[in-house]
């Protein structure tokens, strides 16, 4: 992947989840997107907006475990300030869900009215859940449902298909698969899901991408690079490519001869950052990207 270059992702299924969407998203009340708090900006389907027809909308920033937690309140000030509804949460261990079914409330209080004027107290409050693969949708629909049902794991497109889950006796939520638009204009956009794992590993070069991320943190994370890889140097003059060589070195990651093993190094880095390893790291200001 070669800076400058927005990435291209055409799966034939995405036109025909979009137009599913389309058509669940009229038999539901609210619609609850989850982003990666790391890159709330890159992680939110522009498509989506256009999609929930007037709906209204719940924020949940995902891996906030990950993320940097003072940008996070940034970001969540930022979508509130927009009439959105707006939490971090950690949908792995289950941190911050307590607040979805009160939020989800709130923002459909004027519709909940409604139903108990008319007599219609038991119906159920119906949420749609979107998001791009990997970003732990799944997940979150096994938390709140209080079942394994869903299929999780940390690769994108596990999600094949609409499910509807009951949350206790107030709600249903409508789990879908991820949808990753077609283009990137953004090259960064395309970067970031990159780095984070949205976009499938093997259709890109892993040391090239690892140059990127290494290049992308050394100037506001610098110094939790340094730490966790005892980096020596200017980092800032450094390339990608060397500071990817001076961890392979660090680390051991040597072949016959002494040369350094970059591509077990990148991949090696790659992991470390999804892991959180390296620190609580968030690429986005609130409002837009980096």
């Amino acid at each position: 992947m070669q800076e400058g270059q927005p990435i291209q992702w055409f799966p034939g299924h995405m036109a025909k989840t979009r137009r599913e969407m389309e058509k669940n998203i009229r038999q539901v009340d609210a619609v609850a997107e989850v982003l990666d708090a790391r890159i709330p900006a890159s992680s939110q389907n522009p498509d989506l907006g256009r999609m929930v027809d007037g709906k209204p909308r719940v924020i949940l920033l995902n891996k906030s475990d990950l993320a940097d937690s003072a940008m996070t309140g940034d970001w969540i000030a930022f979508f509130r300030g927009r009439g959105l509804g707006a939490i971090d949460v950690n949908c792995r261990t289950g941190a911050g869900l307590n607040r979805f079914l009160p939020l989800a409330k709130s923002i459909l209080a004027d519709k909940l009215a409604l139903w108990k004027k008319r007599g219609m107290m038991g119906r159920k409050i119906r949420i749609l859940v979107a998001g791009i693969p990997n970003v732990g949708k799944s997940s979150l629909i096994n938390r709140l449902s209080k079942n394994s049902r869903a299929s999780v794991a940390d690769r994108p497109g596990v999600t094949r298909s609409s499910q509807w889950f009951p949350v206790g006796k107030e709600m249903e939520i409508l789990d879908t698969p991820g949808i990753l638009w077609p283009k990137f204009e953004d090259p960064v956009v395309g970067e970031h899901l990159a780095f984070t794992g949205a976009v499938k590993d093997d259709v890109m070069d892993l040391e090239t991408l690892a140059c990127r991320l290494l290049e992308v943190l050394r100037g506001d994370y610098g110094t939790l690079l340094e730490r966790r890889y005892k980096l020596e140097g200017d980092l800032p003059s450094l390339s990608g490519y060397e500071l990817l060589e001076q961890i392979g070195r660090k680390r051991g990651m040597l072949l016959r001869g002494g040369e350094i093993d970059t591509e077990r190094a990148a991949t090696m880095l790659l992991d470390e950052f999804r892991a959180g390893k390296i620190g609580r790291i968030t690429l986005e200001k609130a409002g837009g990207v980096k």
